[in-house]
Parts: structure tokens; C-alpha cells; sequence
């Protein structure tokens, strides 16, 4: 189990407003790659490796090169500013975890919904889940150069509202990691905005992370 702490990019005194996102998806969506690639402190990983006892229990269809997996969360941190700190957790994706996402969704403000185009179908219980708890939440998929499907074939094969923005992202890029997130707070403003009745004119906006 991988688990070590930075002193690098310590947390700014100011910051006092903590919010907490989860990264969901199916089995090898690319959750602990895009909490790696986007976090500005060393995250936390509960990574094991693979073993064929798991592999008799575990799906492993397009993702046979996959020597490890998450056993209980992933774990990283990002600024917004110098009050604001995004936490973010990966969920582990395997079916025998799912017991786990319940207390992971506990306090969340929001969530992502990492998909694999080559396995929507791993999809389908994550965005149960979310819709079943009122979580808000986006959908980006992760580029694996499987087959090429249009945003609009993924919305309706995922059954997604149209008010559920569904982007593309590659887990492996920081910038593209960002965008998601920042996709997701834009999310989160306008659903706020729409329940309070302000002008999203007056509002303030979703920044970008200010990490580098």
C-alpha cells in the first residue's frame, strides 16, 4: 500500500473552505491516474497488486495489462485559492468495493464519472448510485483509443439528462484532469445559481485551479 505525505506544496494558513469531490467509474476507468496527474501534493494511493484470486473474481475485459488496483480510496488535494481547497477521492471501481461509495459520497459536493468507452456498461451503477443519493455530478471519458463514438451516442447509450455536461478528457494529462474538475465547479455554480434565482451574471464564476 502506497501511502506518503509532501512538504512541498504545504496547505496556505488561509485556507478555511474545504470541498470535497469523487472521481467514480468502472474498473480501470482511470480514477488513480487522474487523482496522480492532477493533485499538487503527492496523493495518497491504496493500491495492491493484482493476483489471480482477484482475477477470478473481477472483470477484466479490455483492461488484462492492469497489474494493480485500488482497494479502498485514492486520495489528493488541488487549490482553488488561498481559502479554497478541492479534496478529491478516487472510488475503488471493482464490484466487491462497492460497498464503500456510500460513506465516500457522505458530504460530497459533488462527483465525476470517469468512463471507459470500451466498457460503458461499467458505467451504469456509478450514475445509479449518484442519482440515488441527488449528488450532482458530470461524466468525462477517458481516452483509451478504443472505438470512436459521438458525445451524443455516449449521452444516449449512458441515458444521461441533457443538463449533465459530458465531456471527452485523457486521466493521463494534467491540464485535461483540470478541465474536468473546472467543468464540474461550473456544474455545481449554475445548479446553484438556478435553485437561489441569482443572475448568473452577478454570480461569481468557477475559477481555474491556481497550480501550476
Amino acid at each position: 500500500m502506497d501511502s506518503a505525505t509532501s512538504n512541498q506544496n504545504a496547505l496556505a494558513g488561509t485556507a478555511d473552505n474545504g470541498l470535497k469531490i469523487v472521481i467514480v467509474g468502472g474498473f480501470g476507468a482511470g480514477k488513480t491516474t487522474m487523482v496522480r496527474s492532477v493533485s499538487e501534493i503527492r496523493p495518497l494511493n491504496t493500491e495492491e497488486t493484482m493476483t489471480q484470486a482477484g482475477a477470478a473474481v473481477d472483470n477484466l475485459d479490455g483492461v488484462q495489462a492492469k497489474t494493480a488496483t485500488t482497494v479502498a480510496f485514492d486520495f489528493g488535494r488541488i487549490s482553488i485559492d488561498e481559502r479554497t481547497i478541492l479534496y478529491l477521492f478516487g472510488a475503488p471501481g471493482q464490484e466487491r468495493f462497492w460497498f464503500l461509495w456510500d460513506r465516500l459520497f457522505s458530504g460530497t459536493l459533488g462527483a465525476v464519472v470517469l468512463v471507459d468507452t470500451r466498457r460503458l456498461a461499467d458505467s451504469w451503477y456509478a450514475i445509479d448510485r449518484l442519482e440515488h443519493h441527488g449528488t450532482p455530478f458530470i461524466v468525462a471519458c477517458n481516452d483509451f483509443g478504443g472505438p470512436v463514438h459521438s458525445l451524443e451516442q455516449l449521452r444516449e447509450a449512458l441515458d444521461l439528462s441533457p443538463e449533465i455536461p459530458l465531456i471527452d478528457c485523457d486521466a493521463r494529462d494534467r491540464t485535461s484532469s483540470k478541465y474536468v474538475l473546472i467543468t464540474l465547479l461550473q456544474h455545481l455554480h449554475a445548479l446553484s445559481t438556478a435553485s437561489s434565482g441569482s443572475s448568473p451574471s452577478t454570480a461569481t464564476s468557477a475559477r481555474e485551479p491556481s497550480t501550476t
